[in-house]
């Protein structure tokens, strides 16, 4: 392939570019214009579909894998937590510049979930002026590839991508996927090993994000054949004119010369997608045959294909999380197998005149293979995420055909502009109204519930955000409706065993985590848990038993080490106590009820100093826990510090008036 001659543009002191005839000079500048206007657009209305994320808290759905309960994440950038990234398969994935994302917002945010969530719209703005850029140097349409990208910044199918801390990996993957394109241009319109080696470490960044990217290689060839016109087969033409192509005519090569430049890809998309099984095993993630049948798959994917489709035309009753059906009606099946079979009868067959069809369908359907469920990872039918770069293929094909199919028209050009502005704000609306679903754990997974049925997983996420606001008993209605849904939900007996406990119901919370623990014997929580109450019951041989059990399934469990240490400090074993408090603070520095207990044993084993220290170092942690601040004012007394008893006594009136009274008792005794 020879290498096309490139003309350097120089600037003269009057303006004028030299190597370019003078009527086109104007024509560039306004070009120029419209793409930066286009640009500050596409900006605007995309902060206005989703600024309110800036408001949005944590979910209990996947961001505490990720954040809120990582403390690799938690403790930054450090050399440790950068070789953990790199090292590590955790949640299913491996993906370190994921978590080194995460890592670098907790660095700039802590745990304040608008930076996180500010940054996910941040990488979908980049990602939007990209696509723009990239379709406008590819295709010369300026107003159609502004479109495209309109479309994909305001889908409300896109929200979940943006709004879910956790789907951090979408749209960091689909950044490096967008400069991906782009230096491939770049090299296809400069071929070059520099600019082909600038491609490669773009892809392979973005395999680090995320294995989505698999198929890009697929999609590069695409891009060959449309719009940048590799292929040895000629011409084409596109609204009746010549196709454009980046390439002069001796450029075009055969198809398997194209396809051996993508062998390293698709080598690399090879190695990702094994490590993407091999991890997604190693957790159970991966689905057996016998849970999801080969037939079920391909069924599910059909209708899947077909539905994505649907909601891209008509977003309703979008929801987190999509239960897998227990059977699927044969006429949805067929009458989804015999669409998709038309259409891709009809992209082909147009391809030679409209070769965006054909591209815009392949894009499409191959981009969602890997997420399609014939390899079913998770237990959801489909999810609105998957969506993210696939349908870009879609708007190709619906924005690059419209004007085909108007072509001749007279009021066309007004038409189609009143029409896209009507679409872009309506798809605006909606997304804001979508946007708003995703602030926090019960105002999303309500939504899911009024959208979809026999929702086990919802169940059980919005009973754990009611258990945690303290509503007890609507967490035991939505826990019993999981488990009516699926029995074998060992997450739901876990929970409703805690709501249980709650309300004093001890004897029942210790079936449903007996329970829990036969459906999953290495449930490391459900031991936790049932030892806590064993504890309460004052069972302290039996509650150890199970803490230890919790220790040897996940050694690094820092409550089971203070709740062992507890249960040993009620057995009068005070040294073995102490070292399960000092490694639960090793594993979580501001455990700040770790450090109360370790006050608790020193001051009964006579150490009051070191007990002051800890007390302190609990309550710079937690400046509102109550207890701890009795015991420190207690411990003030012991060593004759009344006035230090007092202040306790002073922050206790206002955050514990019960509490303050006892401390006041003791002073004035």
């Amino acid at each position: 392939m020879s290498k096309r001659k490139v003309q350097h543009k120089v600037v003269t002191q009057k303006g004028k570019e030299k190597g370019k005839p003078p009527h086109t000079q104007g024509w560039s500048f306004h070009n120029h214009g419209l793409k930066l206007l286009i640009s500050l657009f596409l900006i605007v209305t995309t902060l206005v579909a989703f600024e309110q994320v800036r408001n949005h808290a944590f979910l209990n759905f996947d961001d505490n894998v990720y954040v809120t309960e990582n403390r690799q994440v938690q403790s930054g950038l450090t050399l440790k937590s950068v070789i953990w990234a790199s090292t590590r398969m955790h949640a299913g994935h491996w993906h370190p510049l994921t978590w080194l994302s995460h890592m670098l917002d907790c660095e700039l945010y802590g745990l304040n979930p608008g930076g996180h969530h500010l940054t996910n719209l941040l990488l979908h703005i980049v990602n939007t002026l990209l696509l723009f850029l990239v379709l406008k140097r590819m295709t010369g349409r300026l107003w159609m590839s502004g479109f495209i990208a309109a479309l994909f910044a305001l889908h409300p199918l896109h929200v979940e991508s943006v709004a879910w801390v956790a789907e951090r990996k979408d749209v960091l993957s689909t950044f490096f996927w967008m400069l991906t394109m782009w230096f491939y241009m770049r090299y296809v319109e400069g071929p070059g090993l520099n600019r082909y080696l600038l491609v490669l470490l773009s892809f392979t960044l973005g395999l680090l994000s995320k294995p989505m990217l698999v198929t890009l290689p697929f999609v590069l060839l695409l891009l060959d054949y449309w719009p940048l016109g590799r292929f040895q087969s000629g011409q084409t033409t596109v609204n009746h004119e010549p196709h454009r192509s980046i390439n002069p005519g001796d450029q075009k090569t055969s198809a398997l010369r194209l396809v051996r430049e993508k062998v390293p890809f698709f080598l690399l998309s090879v190695v990702s997608s094994i490590l993407t099984v091999f991890a997604a095993q190693r957790v159970g993630a991966a689905a057996p045959l016998e849970t999801y049948r080969l037939g079920m798959r391909f069924a599910n994917a059909l209708i899947s294909y077909v539905s994505y489709i649907e909601k891209m035309i008509w977003p309703h009753h979008l929801a987190v999380f999509y239960p897998y059906p227990e059977a699927f009606p044969i006429w949805k099946v067929v009458g989804a197998g015999l669409l998709l079979g038309c259409l891709t009868v009809v992209a082909i067959r147009a391809a030679r005149k409209r070769p965006y069809l054909v591209v815009g369908w392949l894009w499409y359907l191959g981009t969602l293979v890997p997420v399609i469920g014939l390899i079913q990872v998770g237990v959801q039918a489909m999810a609105d995420r998957f969506s993210y770069v696939p349908l870009i293929g879609l708007f190709i094909m619906v924005i690059w055909s419209v004007p085909d199919i108007l072509v001749g028209w007279r009021y066309r050009r007004v038409a189609l502009s009143i029409l896209a502005g009507v679409i872009l704000l309506i798809l605006m609306m909606v997304t804001r109204f979508q946007v708003k679903h995703w602030q926090n754990d019960v105002t999303l997974f309500t939504h899911t519930l009024d959208v979809t049925g026999n929702n086990a997983l919802s169940r059980n996420n919005l009973g754990a955000a009611l258990f945690r606001q303290g509503g007890y008993q609507e967490a035991i209605v939505h826990y019993t409706e999981a488990l009516r849904i699926d029995p074998r939900n060992a997450l739901a007996r876990n929970g409703l065993g805690l709501a249980l406990a709650r309300q004093g119901r001890y004897q029942e919370s210790i079936d449903h985590w007996k329970e829990a623990l036969r459906i999953t014997p290495d449930f490391a929580d459900a031991h936790n848990n049932l030892g806590n109450t064993l504890v309460n019951l004052g069972k302290y041989q039996e509650a150890i038993a199970h803490y230890n059990e919790a220790l040897r399934i996940k050694p690094d469990n820092a409550n089971a080490h203070n709740n062992l240490g507890g249960a040993l400090r009620r057995l009068g074993r005070h040294e073995e106590a102490i070292a399960h408090f000092t490694e639960a603070l090793k594993i979580k520095p501001d455990y700040a009820e770790a450090h109360g207990n370790l006050g608790n044993i020193f001051t009964e084993l006579g150490r009051v100093e070191e007990a002051i220290a800890q007390y302190n170092e609990a309550l710079r942690i937690k400046s509102d826990f109550a207890e701890v601040r009795l015991s420190l004012g207690l411990a003030y007394l012991r060593v004759g510090n009344r006035d230090y008893a007092m202040k306790e006594y002073e922050i206790l009136k206002r955050i514990n008036p019960d509490l303050a009274d006892a401390l006041y008792s003791e002073i004035y005794k």
